[in-house]
């Protein structure tokens, strides 16, 4: 994604100073160098992010998004984030947005390697064009994640369900997953459980039950599949956390990956396996999760 606007977020910026946030941002050339060589975010990905959808200048899910991040600084024992501070770094990048889709990310690192503080900036960037995925569907392959599915409460250490910025083994499995002739991943655990996409959580229908993998097992908890199945709970269709086996991607009656971006996109074949596509639902998905939401 192109990046449109940046801003530099002062997160150690005195607190007689937060009340007037806009002393704490700092404009920046999106295409010049800003990040210091000693930033543990390049060095080591030693940070947290989460990534926001924009429709015609509306930010979604803003309070998820940052109920997400607030964990996952907790998780990767970081500072906390100062929440009012980044609700009005938000405000200001989405004034940026005009029509369309956008995408902005909050990015929060561990800071300069021997250093003090975090850094922290905020981007804005024109949202890819999903509208292949979100209509044709995407193929998938199955990779192992490389855990069994008790791992998370074993290794805690692991930071299995903080968004972190070490995405280099969800880059590769992607990259795995177009060599083997699809266009996405889904991550499953070596006892044979579906976990997420390297990028989108996965939803199932089963029947006229919606069901996701639970968060417990070492996932991120979706922001788009809240609003997902807050909007099926409204429809009247029972919705459900559980334990998936992976041999449910092919035999459910429709699969979505999902994420705050592509939004809703089904998921046409498993392993090179063909499954059905259910258009009209998807659609319907699709124009939901365009609608404002917050």
């Amino acid at each position: 994604m192109m990046l449109r606007f940046a801003l530099v977020v002062d997160p150690v910026a005195s607190e007689d100073r937060r009340h007037e946030f806009s002393d704490t941002f700092t404009v920046i050339d999106p295409a010049a160098p800003a990040v210091q060589v000693g930033d543990l975010s390049a060095q080591r990905g030693d940070g947290i992010f989460e990534s926001l959808g924009v429709v015609d200048g509306h930010v979604q899910e803003i309070e998820p998004h940052l109920a997400r991040l607030a964990n996952s600084a907790r998780l990767c024992d970081l500072p906390a984030p100062h929440l009012d501070q980044w609700r009005a770094a938000i405000e200001r990048v989405a004034a940026e947005a005009g029509p369309g889709e956008s995408a902005i990310k909050l990015i929060l690192s561990r800071g300069i390697e021997h250093g003090s503080a975090p850094t922290a900036w905020i981007t804005l960037a024109e949202a890819p064009d999903s509208a292949g995925a979100r209509t044709e569907g995407v193929r998938v392959v199955t990779l192992d994640r490389g855990y069994a599915s008790d791992v998370p409460e074993r290794a805690p250490w692991l930071l299995l369900g903080a968004k972190t910025l070490s995405y280099a083994v969800n880059m590769a499995a992607i990259r795995e997953a177009k060599r083997r002739g699809a266009d996405d991943a889904v991550f499953v655990t070596s006892d044979g459980f579906v976990l997420e996409a390297p990028t989108a959580s996965i939803v199932l229908r089963l029947d006229d039950r919606f069901v996701t993998p639970t968060p417990s097992a070492g996932i991120l908890h979706g922001t788009t599949q809240r609003s997902l199945f807050a909007f099926l709970e409204r429809r009247g269709f029972g919705t459900d956390y559980a334990t998936v086996p992976a041999e449910d991607l092919v035999r459910a009656d429709a699969a979505w990956i999902l994420s705050s971006v592509r939004l809703a996109a089904p998921i046409s074949a498993v392993d090179g396996r063909e499954r059905a596509v259910d258009r009209t639902l998807t659609d319907e998905i699709n124009a939901y999760l365009l609608s404002p939401r917050d």
